[in-house]
């Protein structure tokens, strides 16, 4: 009997690990170069003020990664399918299309961008080119979904690791003022400009691509499961594998804050990333600025694939239609170039980007609670009143925060 209960646990472990890895790679979206451009910039501009911000967000993804997984597992389609279902006009699903393709689009400017910044840090390539180069290699990643393997799956996951160790090595060596960095868990703005990096962070970590990836990525590896044991086993993996990739992300995410907060401050030019890395190599050397070069450029190529993916499965939800993954991934490469053809500041295009997709979270959100909130659709995976209550509540608050950021910038 003792040695049964010993190992009892460690099957179970073996029985849940296959199960693991779409959040990882829905997770990719948290770690974007819209990420490392908001959190560095808050970080040199602020100080450890937004790092209550980050946190918060990153609680916030996790039970909206997990509501995306959980519908795209139990009903066996993507949350555009279900859309693309419920909005019986033409119209509507196309108007609605658009603004979620918009919002990709602007994910797709800030990770090509990133790849492309992090070329010119390692190898000085010209940024155009090196927008190019980062289009390119992103088709060959996505070119590894085709037959449905978990290639995809891995070679994403891989990148993840690369940028753990790329954004997270400045951080051992960064001396960090820790009563500052727990003040920073207070909630609190000092100036518009902090609300406007607040909303950054926030379209930077809860991404719309995001949610409609993790659906149609738990769709496609789970089909729908029927209210079971077996269901429940699978959940149970879910919220295992949400909370991994949530903490990897959630992780990185402050260590670029506490790393900029602690080195960048005062320093000439470092609210962009090419400044933060000049600053990060006078301070720390330049191995780990290097490193922080090689996580950008993983973050870039890793992101920009999975926000492909996404793209394609919301034009396929609510227009019915599909294009080439490859085919999409070259006219969506387009605006991208074309912002780094015409020498909009780097840094700037990425932390404007983040705030267009804060704008974009209540399309996906709403619908998401409202869909995960039907037991006619779920049954006993339904959502827990307080599950929809707190859903409710984080999309109010990430509403009233664009409203007040729009408010903001007309007055500005």
């Amino acid at each position: 009997m003792t040695t049964t209960a010993v190992r009892r646990p460690a099957g179970r472990v073996r029985e849940l690990l296959p199960l693991l890895g779409p959040a990882m790679v829905a997770g990719v979206a948290y770690l974007d170069p819209g990420n490392v451009a908001s959190n560095a910039s808050a970080g040199a501009r602020y100080g450890y003020l937004l790092v209550w911000v980050v946190v918060v967000a990153n609680m916030m993804a996790w039970l909206v990664q997990y509501l995306s997984a959980k519908l795209g597992l139990t009903t066996g389609q993507s949350l555009p399918e279900l859309l693309g279902h419920s909005i019986q006009s033409r119209f509507g699903r196309s108007a609605f299309w658009l603004q979620a393709e918009l919002v990709a689009m602007a994910t797709d400017i800030a990770e090509v961008i990133g790849g492309a910044i992090a070329l010119q840090l390692l190898f000085r390539v010209p940024l155009l080119l090196g927008g190019l180069i980062t289009g390119i290699v992103s088709m060959l990643v996505l070119a590894l979904n085709r037959s449905g393997s978990r290639l995809f799956q891995h070679v994403v996951t891989g990148l993840v690791v690369i940028i753990g160790v790329g954004f997270c090595a400045g951080i051992v060596f960064a001396p960090v003022n820790g009563a500052a960095a727990v003040g920073g868990l207070v909630p609190h703005f000092t100036d518009s400009g902090s609300l406007v990096l607040a909303a950054s962070i926030l379209g930077a970590t809860v991404m719309p691509h995001a949610i409609y990836a993790h659906s149609a990525l738990t769709r496609d590896r789970f089909g729908g499961i029927a209210d079971g044991a077996e269901r429940q086993r699978v959940l149970l993996a879910t919220r295992i594998d949400v909370t991994v990739a949530l903490a990897v992300a959630g992780t990185v995410n402050v260590a670029i804050l506490l790393l900029a907060a602690s080195t960048l401050p005062g320093v000439t030019g470092a609210d962009t990333i090419e400044g933060a890395h000049a600053a990060i190599s006078a301070a720390l050397g330049p191995v780990v600025a290097t490193l922080f070069a090689v996580g950008l450029l993983a973050s870039g190529l890793a992101s920009t694939s999975v926000g492909a993916f996404a793209g394609a499965e919301i034009m396929h939800g609510l227009l019915r239609a599909r294009v080439p993954i490859v085919a999409r991934r070259v006219i969506t490469l387009v605006p991208a170039l074309a912002v780094l053809a015409l020498r909009v500041d780097p840094t700037f295009a990425l932390v404007l980007s983040q705030v267009v997709l804060s704008f974009g979270i209540p399309f996906a959100l709403i619908p998401l609670v409202r869909y995960t909130s039907r037991r006619s659709l779920l049954g006993n995976a339904t959502n827990r009143w307080w599950t929809t209550v707190f859903a409710i509540v984080v999309a109010v608050l990430l509403i009233s925060l664009n409203i007040t950021l729009i408010v903001l910038l007309v007055a500005g």
